[in-house]
């Protein structure tokens, strides 16, 4: 990966001061990239921008993308968008779909209309497992997709037709990722909607049972942020015209259960502070829209992208729980 040739490139990060958004922008900036930072801070924190703030490369934007005149001023001689912004979470969705349709694809259709009119080079979004839906197969493939079990996944289905439709009607270049589980640095655990893992660590740092829906044998493919920064970069240096207009899972292609998660994050917490060696979990109902079982396929994105994720789950919670203890 020649990252020395991002150099060259004026990026925009919507969503910038989210957890993915945030370690997106400081990876870029890093690489001496110039960085356009969009968000509305709803759900994004200007702690996770705070480090570069002033550093020169960095523009940040406080705007909403369901407003399209700013998704015009934020696009204006930008190269590459990567599309972060989004209102996420299935139980959300569920609980205010109305608002999660809004953002996440009238909020999208302004970010791919000001894309196409200030000529943007290509368009790499977020995408999401979620959009497997009821599919059984596993592991999961980009082509075979079941029904969406909430409003969520249908708004990242939607956000697919539409990148697709782009392409073809205006050659707008587009990448679509979807994410499986992301975790590291910077995820937001005090969140009505947090992710499992920033949620785990915090209960467990203050020694409280962490509670897991189920009976702990549901399993996810967590995927560490440094994978997820590798894919964004892939999509932004590939040069393969194969590569461009397609979908591609963004995962370690492994697969564990919420009790494996647990039995890690008590490993290596354990090894910080010895009195959560003796934290044990408790067990809930399931969770409504859940999918029993998520395993990716990661074979197209290492075709195609050249993709090789550096992090498994174990690997990737022995460097997260470092800065989950710190900052948590």
């Amino acid at each position: 990966m020649n990252v020395s040739l991002l150099k060259k490139n004026k990026i925009l990060v919507t969503g910038g001061a989210g957890f993915i958004g945030s370690n997106l922008c400081e990876f870029l900036l890093n690489c001496g990239s110039k960085v356009v930072c969009l968000d509305n801070f709803s759900t994004g924190k200007k702690n996770n921008i705070s480090t570069f703030l002033n550093h020169k490369n960095f523009k940040l934007i406080e705007g909403d993308i369901r407003n399209l005149e700013c998704c015009q001023k934020a696009t204006k001689n930008i190269d590459f968008v990567l599309h972060q912004a989004a209102l996420g979470s299935v139980p959300r969705s569920i609980k205010d779909p109305i608002t999660t349709n809004e953002v996440n694809i009238n909020g999208f259709l302004n970010m791919l209309v000001a894309s196409r009119e200030n000529k943007v080079k290509r368009f790499i979004y977020a995408a999401s497992s979620s959009t497997y839906g009821d599919s059984k197969n596993l592991p999961k493939i980009e082509n075979e997709i079941g029904n969406p079990l909430s409003p969520y996944a249908i708004t990242k289905y939607v956000n697919e037709l539409y990148a697709q439709n782009f392409f073809k009607l205006y050659n707008l270049q587009t990448i679509g990722l979807r994410y499986f589980n992301v975790f590291g640095r910077r995820q937001d655990p005090d969140s009505v909607y947090a992710a499992v893992i920033p949620k785990f660590v915090k209960q467990m740092i203050n020694n409280q049972s962490p509670t897991i829906n189920g009976d702990g044998n549901y399993s996810r493919d967590f995927t560490y942020i440094d994978n997820v920064i590798q894919m964004n970069v892939l999509s932004i240096l590939t040069n393969d015209e194969k590569s461009l207009n397609e979908v591609y899972n963004t995962a370690c292609g492994d697969r564990n259960s919420l009790l494996d998660l647990f039995g890690y994050l008590k490993k290596y917490l354990g090894k910080i502070d010895k009195k959560i060696l003796n934290v044990e979990p408790v067990f809930g109902p399931y969770r409504q829209g859940d999918i029993p079982h998520s395993l990716a396929s990661i074979e197209k994105a290492k075709k195609l992208l050249g993709y090789n994720p550096r992090y498994n789950l174990e690997m990737g919670l022995k460097e997260a729980t470092k800065w989950y203890y710190k900052n948590l």
